[in-house]
């Protein structure tokens, strides 16, 4: 809506969107000026801009500068592709501010881990975005992804809290939990073995 006033702001010499352009839209138009980002002309500029127009003008606006910074703003802004977020294999996945406290720390622990993190999952987890309807850090993961991160959280949970692990668990249905390592049986000792017959007298050993 922003983009269409600008367009008949400029189109209009005098840099207004009058309601003879406007008025199919103007509830959405009278909605942005409570927030803001247009101007509604006043009655003198209303009288200068119907002398201007050769009709009468009831109403008129133009954009704001925070409606022009805004609309600026999001021009310049990048578009999310939905490259691998939406792509088959991937499920969408919350984490709390505490969940992701926690991957951030593994991330950082990457080089030094044995196990290492599920191929791709450092780059998902630095690119992260908060949901702030729900309140909740997004990513979607692999399968793979997802046994890495709860992974992350069984590290977490056996170092102090188990509530991010409990969380995971409750929404992924995913737990981790090491594979015990085999018994090896362990053999019986083995007998001494001991001659039951004293040694020879001395007058009985052959010469």
């Amino acid at each position: 809506m922003l983009r269409i006033v600008t367009a008949h702001q400029y189109e209009a010499r005098h840099g207004w969107a009058v309601q003879a352009v406007l008025q199919p839209v103007k509830q959405r138009v009278l909605n942005l000026a409570d927030r803001g980002l247009l101007e509604l002309a006043d009655r003198e500029e209303r009288a200068a801009l119907s002398a201007w127009e050769g009709r009468p003008v009831r109403w008129a606006v133009r954009i704001t500068p925070p409606g022009h910074d805004l609309l600026l703003y999001a021009q310049a802004r990048p578009r999310r592709t939905p490259a691998a977020d939406e792509e088959p294999g991937r499920q969408r996945v919350e984490l709390s501010l505490s969940q992701m406290a926690a991957l951030l720390l593994a991330v950082s622990l990457a080089d030094q881990l044995q196990t290492p993190l599920a191929d791709g999952l450092a780059d998902q987890v630095r690119a992260a975005r908060c949901d702030h309807l729900v309140k909740r850090w997004v990513m979607h993961l692999t399968e793979e992804q997802v046994t890495s991160v709860a992974y992350v959280f069984w590290l977490h949970k056996m170092t102090g809290s188990a509530q991010e692990a409990n969380r995971f668990a409750r929404d992924t249905g995913i737990t981790y939990q090491p594979t015990p390592a085999p018994r090896t049986a362990i053999p019986p000792a083995t007998p001494i073995l001991h001659n039951s017959q004293p040694p020879a007298a001395a007058h009985d050993r052959l010469p």
